[in-house]
């Protein structure tokens, strides 16, 4: 009984001798918006969030040598009716059609070595790589709105060789 009462006591001094000391490092704030889902989407003035961007017709020519482009159309996304607690979208291009290589769109119509390719913004643009999601614009909304700027055109990836273009991509709009 003795030797049992002493062992427990000496247990009791050494889990007190190497109890663990705490100290308050730092404090995380944790932030977020819990917003409506209001926004709408109109794709180049169709009243729709869905549309056709039509390339003009280029002979093969304009597209004669891998990475040489023609046709550069533009085309807008408007978002409209956003909830006021949010202060900007941003666009994300995805599915199955994107080329993981060039971040281009594959051609599902026909193999004649052009893809589409995607920019953002007028005038010049700036490629997008729609693999990786480099370069997608972000709109600051005023009033709840804001129109994103966009261009499509065709890209050899090779010497061109007459045939149809066709392809699709969807979007994802992520919210500020």
């Amino acid at each position: 009984m003795k030797k049992t009462f002493l062992t427990a006591a000496l247990l009791a001094v050494c889990s007190l001798a190497v109890a663990p000391a705490f100290a308050s490092d730092g404090t995380i704030t944790i932030t977020g918006k819990v917003v409506a889902n209001t926004c709408t989407f109109n794709v180049n003035g169709s009243g729709s969030a869905s549309s056709t961007v039509q390339l003009p017709v280029v002979f093969t020519t304009a597209l004669n040598a891998a990475g040489a482009v023609a046709g550069k159309t533009p085309f807008t996304i408007a978002v409209t009716g956003c909830d006021s607690n949010l202060t900007s979208v941003q666009e994300q291009f995805g599915g199955s059609n994107i080329d993981a290589t060039t971040g281009n769109l594959k051609n599902t119509a026909s193999g004649n070595n052009v893809e589409v390719q995607l920019l953002a913004g007028t005038g010049a643009g700036t490629v997008m790589n729609l693999s990786t999601g480099t370069n997608s614009p972000v709109g600051t909304l005023s009033g709840g709105a804001v129109t994103l700027n966009f261009q499509a055109q065709y890209y050899a990836t090779a010497a061109a060789t007459s045939g149809l273009v066709s392809t699709t991509v969807t979007y994802t709009t992520q919210y500020q």
